[in-house]
């Protein structure tokens, strides 16, 4: 007779979350040239519990990848339920793009690219887009030769767009753009811009 598997310890699933949120921090700051050994410290934890969790940094890197695609699955498929299709769509734009901007793009893209999944987190990445965009299109207010992957990387923009910019700015000015960016994809009615601070603006 085969036992069910035992749940995992307490401890082990904190030092896995430590670890995860370490790197989340060490990544932002770092990119993906951060080190185990500034993770592990930063969790509080040795190498042995890394390796015990994550066979190679690559594997975090894709475990990060995959919690953030999980949660913008399940907020996209939330969002579904809205009456408002557009505001929908655009809030999930939103929610992508505040992602990018906190977290970084360039081990995100190396991450996912790396992990044995990524083709089924890309597929149900794009089947939410896909859907949140339908949704819009149909109702009559988001252009038709709009695709899924235009609203991938239109979401990606602002995080780009602002890079240069001094730190203290960047949010501000992502905002901005990406309000500039779902107002080209409306078909009749713009919406109104963010207002920004009299610094931000005198750039």
């Amino acid at each position: 007779m085969t036992l069910p598997s035992r749940p995992a310890r307490a401890d082990s699933v904190r030092n896995r979350e430590s670890l995860l949120a370490a790197a989340e921090y060490e990544f932002a700051a770092s990119g993906p040239d951060a080190s185990v050994a500034d993770i592990t410290a930063r969790a509080g934890v040795g190498k042995g519990t890394f390796f015990r969790h994550f066979a190679t940094k690559d594997d975090l890197l894709a475990a990060i990848v995959e919690r953030h695609v999980d949660d913008l699955v399940t907020e996209g498929r939330q969002l579904l339920e809205l009456d408002d299709a557009v505001e929908a769509l655009f809030s999930f734009m939103a929610m992508s793009a505040e992602r990018r901007r906190q977290h970084g793009v360039e081990f995100l893209l190396r991450a996912g690219r790396s992990t044995p999944t990524w083709d089924d987190l890309h597929d149900r990445f794009l089947g939410i887009v896909s859907a949140l965009l339908a949704r819009a299109q149909q109702a009559g207010a988001v252009r038709a030769d709009i695709t899924p992957v235009d609203i991938v990387l239109l979401a990606c923009a602002p995080t780009h767009i602002v890079e240069p910019s001094a730190s203290g700015t960047r949010a501000e000015l992502g905002q901005r753009y990406l309000a500039v960016i779902l107002d080209g994809l409306l078909t009749p009615n713009p919406r109104p811009l963010p207002t920004i601070s009299a610094s931000t603006a005198s750039l």
